[in-house]
């Protein structure tokens, strides 16, 4: 890697292999990610409100800087869902382990995931929220991986399409470390 960063630890930059995506690549991706909701968003003004639905944890620091882009009221209603669990670098399917709100009807609601790669985490939620009759479902991931099944899931907003490697970074985890690092970077095979 090239030089130090401020805030690393020389142990958690020896584990990075390279750096896939800067902060600053991702800081104005997520503000041309907000124009884009707002812009097809646009009667929000009239409705009131849009819902961001984040899955957690790995969304928590996306959804933080993409909902300053929204000028409109907004609302947060939080969803856990877990399909790495430990120390998986492959997808095990996904568990809802929270509940989602029932007062969706008429609302836009977005939801909000840190990386789309099998799919079936966004296709189970919007599900779930569609049998809620809200006024519109759309779907906004940080990454999308370039694989079969995550280009196959609808999802209207993607920050990042990326190759079929594994990433941490910006809320991005490994059992559930690197999160704070503020770019995104191909994990070592040996951190693993």
């Amino acid at each position: 890697m090239e030089g130090s960063r401020a805030g690393y630890t020389d142990v958690v930059e020896a584990d990075i292999e390279r750096i896939l995506i800067s902060r600053e690549s991702i800081a104005g991706r997520i503000r041309e990610l907000g124009a884009e909701i707002r812009r097809d968003l646009d009667d929000l003004s009239r409705d009131g409100e849009i819902v961001l639905v984040p899955v957690l944890t790995g969304s928590i620091i996306f959804v933080a800087d993409l909902m300053r882009q929204l000028p409109n009221k907004v609302r947060i209603s939080v969803v856990a869902a877990s399909s790495y669990p430990g120390r998986a670098t492959q997808s095990k399917g996904v568990t809802l382990s929270s509940v989602l709100p029932h007062d969706l009807a008429g609302k836009h609601v977005l939801i909000v995931d840190d990386i789309l790669d099998s799919g079936s985490t966004i296709r189970a939620i919007r599900k779930e929220i569609e049998g809620r009759n809200p006024k519109s479902v759309r779907a906004c991931v940080l990454v999308r991986k370039k694989v079969e099944s995550a280009m196959a899931t609808p999802c209207e907003y993607v920050g990042f399409d990326i190759p079929d490697v594994f990433v941490v970074g910006y809320g991005l985890d490994y059992d559930n470390y690197y999160r704070n690092l503020p770019e995104i970077g191909v994990l070592k095979r040996e951190a693993m």
